[in-house]
């Protein structure tokens, strides 16, 4: 039996980093953070998973700038395991709880590239899963991803929902990852959920798709659909480099943890400075819902065969980055953005506007 527990996700100021150092910085910011947050939070049932949101060690200047994706995979990518993962295994140490975060990380055979990795840390310091967001990506993200190298994947690991969709079974539940935009397509939380997942991190997501309630109404149907718990934290205030004394916020807040039900269930909408979000996740409620339910638990409906049929024709294409380095902003949008509108177009699917 897995007793209900407390999970906390943290909204950090970040600094970006121009340098793999600068991640020290927002290493020391966390532990501070985690101390307080862990602390008031399991004042009512003990804190087990804590969650930091996506760009917490690193921020997103590689995107921001839009820096030569090589020299980034060089001089601020990091190693997963590494230096800095085992400074986030002492927090899960010395809280007892498992850590879900987020890197921008090298492959050990693909040199001078970098993933978008989520990974997850036990209470024994050590990393039980790795996640590379698989695809989409937002559009002015420089990571490669399994879809972009498709068919080299596929050989290393194998066409299954492990190889892209990996979930750790832990004595707090079933732990996936879906990173920011992937939450914008519900394949990835079908796929988590098909997997097992019963608690699944998301963040995070920037202003103005949080003030416009994106990060929300998807995050609430990605866990309702699912029947699974969403943990999405937020960003908080962002400088962009370590000297910087202009403090932004770009994310907008909104962080939230969701129930099975696509219920929220801990909310914190303030998006500046550094906070948290925290609520209860109850594991064996869920599975008690998902094998008693007759209606709201639809994942034992799924007619797989007539949803085969939806993608039988190739949308966005694979290995795109099989030969050569990610593209930088502009060429992207005239390659790649530009080129998969007039797909759909040119398939009927969409139909364009008298506005164009």
């Amino acid at each position: 039996m897995i007793a209900p527990y407390t999970a906390v996700g943290l909204i950090p100021t970040v600094r970006g980093i121009r340098k793999r150092g600068d991640i020290a910085r927002n290493l020391e910011h966390l532990a501070h953070m985690v101390k307080a947050a862990a602390w008031l939070s399991s004042l009512d049932l003990p804190v087990r998973l804590i969650a930091l949101p996506e760009g917490a060690l690193q921020g997103f200047n590689d995107e921001v700038h839009d820096l030569d994706h090589a020299v980034f995979a060089r001089e601020c990518a990091i190693d997963i395991p590494g230096p800095e993962t085992d400074a986030l295994g002492a927090i899960a140490r010395m809280q007892q709880a498992f850590v879900i975060a987020q890197a921008k990380a090298r492959h050990p055979d693909w040199k001078d590239r970098f993933f978008n990795v989520g990974f997850i840390i036990n209470p024994s310091g050590e990393v039980v899963l790795k996640h590379y967001k698989v695809s989409p990506l937002f559009p002015v993200e420089h990571s490669v991803c399994p879809h972009d190298i498709f068919d080299w994947w596929v050989e290393k690991y194998g066409l299954t929902l492990d190889a892209f969709w990996p979930v750790a079974d832990t004595e707090v539940g079933r732990l996936g990852v879906m990173m920011a935009n992937e939450g914008s397509y519900p394949e990835n939380a079908r796929a988590l959920a098909l997997n097992g997942a019963e608690v699944v991190y998301r963040g995070s997501y920037p202003h103005p798709a949080t003030g416009n309630e994106y990060f929300e109404i998807q995050s609430r149907a990605r866990a309702l659909d699912n029947n699974f718990y969403v943990i999405a934290p937020n960003m908080g205030t962002y400088y962009l480099d370590a000297a910087s004394d202009t403090p932004i916020d770009t994310f907008g807040g909104r962080s939230a943890i969701i129930d099975y039900r696509g219920r929220i269930v801990g909310r914190q909408d303030y998006g500046g400075g550094s906070t948290y979000v925290a609520g209860v996740i109850d594991i064996e409620a869920l599975r008690y819902h998902r094998c008693h339910a007759q209606w709201d638990n639809w994942l034992k409906d799924v007619r797989a065969e007539l949803y085969r049929i939806l993608y039988n024709e190739t949308i966005y294409p694979k290995n795109l980055y099989l030969a050569r380095e990610p593209m930088r902003h502009d060429e992207y949008r005239r390659e790649v953005i530009d080129k998969q509108i007039e797909l759909m177009c040119s398939r009927g699917v969409w139909k364009k506007s008298v506005y164009d």
